[in-house]
């Protein structure tokens, strides 16, 4: 049944007509409306089934075809299961990484995520997940195993610390740490059953930027893949696979999808046989979009650009004042001269260093918790990439499961603080993160 045959009425008696003026030559008569045409559908119940009950009807709606339009924004498609005119094609389906079986195994909606992230990072192809560990268990899980060995930065995000040291616990993965900005560290540490360089583009929190062109060639020469966490950099502002890397993973909560009510997780790759390779384990481990969650962040990524634009520049403003603060020990933002990595930071980050400021307070652990306490319109949170300010003591929180002599391995000491810049007005924050100062100090 088709929506104009739903909405049909009994036509009404036409009213007696009036007299009118004769309209003018230049002013034909509108013609009489007529009823909206309705986009075509497929029959409820399939044809030469017979005419079916209100029960039968009510479970089997009309699918609606949209003919001579298209929809501006990206379409919901909400449901997790597809089906088929043949057995042969829903075989097929099993085997193919094209159709569209069952939403743990693709969506089209899911599907136009992990494409336009591909597409914003220079990869083949992409893996959407249900948060940003999905995607970072899915790189670490598909190519590592029992008595491999991995290279990986030593400031690290604390949920991928955790899974390394439980990888090299459980399965016996070796770990070897380095600074992530020294070749010849990586190239040092490298044998013959090394499986993996995992490196952060922007370290969190301490901001320290890998050196992905020097390191991946080190890399390349040995045959070992390099995987990337580019989350605090975004595709706006680097693009690894650009520098060398093979793969490249986000925590899509973050930048990508940018207003806090998102989770989700994607890697993008350089090659089809990695993403093959990957995608073969990722699906049986459950770590799927919903996609409502892709829908969001498909969403969010279309201010990526105006948002990333407006973080960077607040946070190299806000970097710049807190350097002059009595209560800051030392500030760390990749737009400061004073920044350890400035030099390569100028060359993988030329459109700005980012949303992230870290900051030691003189006070240490104490003027630490003063501080994301005080703040009032920051929030203390965990999370960046936000929309809003957010703050937050890494020493107690995201990089809780480290201990002090990691910690200071890290770079990451008892009053350091994290601060996630927003899109608010820059004085505004100025004004917040000063009061808060005052009362750590």
């Amino acid at each position: 049944m088709s929506h104009a045959a739903a909405d049909a009425t009994p036509a009404s008696p036409a009213p007696s007509p009036s007299p009118s003026p004769s309209p003018s030559p230049s002013s034909p008569p509108s013609p009489a409306p007529s009823a909206p045409s309705s986009p075509s559908s497929s029959p409820a119940v399939p044809s030469g089934f017979g005419a079916a009950r209100p029960e039968t009807l009510a479970v089997h709606p009309p699918h609606v075809e949209i003919t001579g339009s298209r929809p501006l924004g990206v379409p919901l498609h909400q449901g997790h299961v597809f089906a088929f005119d043949s057995a042969d094609a829903l075989a097929t389906a099993f085997t193919s990484t094209d159709a569209f079986l069952y939403s743990r195994l693709g969506n089209p909606t899911v599907r136009t995520l992990e494409d336009a992230v591909a597409r914003l990072e220079g990869g083949t192809a992409g893996l959407s997940f249900a948060s940003g560990m999905g995607a970072v268990n899915a790189v670490l899980l598909g190519l590592l195993h029992s008595g491999g060995h991995v290279i990986a930065q030593t400031c690290l995000y604390g949920g991928t610390y955790a899974v390394l040291t439980d990888l090299a616990t459980r399965w016996g993965v070796d770990v070897t740490h380095v600074s992530g900005t020294d070749p010849e560290e990586v190239r040092a540490a490298l044998r013959p059953e090394t499986r993996l360089l995992y490196l952060e583009t922007i370290a969190n929190p301490t901001t320290r930027v890998s050196d992905l062109p020097a390191l991946a060639a080190v890399a390349a020469e040995a045959g070992v893949p390099v995987a990337v966490d580019n989350t605090f950099a975004s595709p706006l502002l680097c693009r690894p696979l650009d520098h060398g890397a093979d793969i490249v993973v986000h925590s899509a909560t973050k930048y990508l999808a940018g207003h806090a009510d998102v989770l989700g997780g994607v890697a993008v790759f350089k090659d089809d046989e990695l993403y093959r390779r990957i995608r073969h384990h990722s699906v049986e481990q459950g770590a799927s979009t919903d996609p409502f969650a892709a829908w969001l962040t498909l969403r969010g990524m279309q201010t990526l650009s105006l948002r990333v634009e407006r973080q960077c520049a607040s946070a190299a403003d806000l970097a710049a004042r807190l350097s002059a603060h009595p209560a800051v020990a030392a500030v760390r933002h990749p737009a400061l001269a004073s920044h350890p990595d400035r030099e390569i930071a100028a060359r993988l980050l030329p459109r700005g260093g980012g949303g992230v400021v870290s900051v030691d307070l003189v006070g240490g652990r104490d003027a630490g918790r003063t501080f994301v306490e005080a703040v009032r319109l920051a929030s203390l949170s965990v999370s960046l990439g936000d929309v809003k300010t957010l703050v937050m003591h890494p020493a107690s929180t995201s990089h809780h499961q480290l201990d002090a002599a990691a910690l200071a391995a890290a770079g990451i000491g008892p009053g350091t603080v994290r601060i996630s810049v927003g899109i608010e007005h820059v004085e505004d924050l100025w004004a917040d993160l000063e009061q808060a100062l005052a009362k750590a100090a």
